[in-house]
């Protein structure tokens, strides 16, 4: 996640919608408890990655394997905070 962090999710996760604001995921997600601007750059630097197994058959032909693809995005992300006095 860019901040010593590493977040591990299993399946394809939880579809946004609106109704859910600002909740964190309920299967998946981070909470940046630093600001990046005490980073270089005054942003996070991770990667994403996402990795897929398929396994296929071919009954007609008596054949079948599996397959892994794995795909991985940098990523950079900006992460400040507010404070309020009331």
């Amino acid at each position: 996640m860019g901040d010593g962090t590493t977040v591990t999710c299993h399946g394809p996760g939880t579809p946004y919608a609106k109704s859910r604001g600002k909740a964190m995921s309920p299967d998946c997600g981070h909470l940046y408890v630093r600001p990046s601007s005490e980073q270089p750059g005054g942003r996070f630097k991770g990667t994403a990655t996402a990795t897929w197994t398929v396994t296929w058959t071919a009954p007609a032909l008596n054949d079948g394997g599996q397959l892994t693809e794995t795909r991985a995005s940098e990523f950079t992300a900006d992460v400040r905070e507010v404070q309020v006095v009331n």
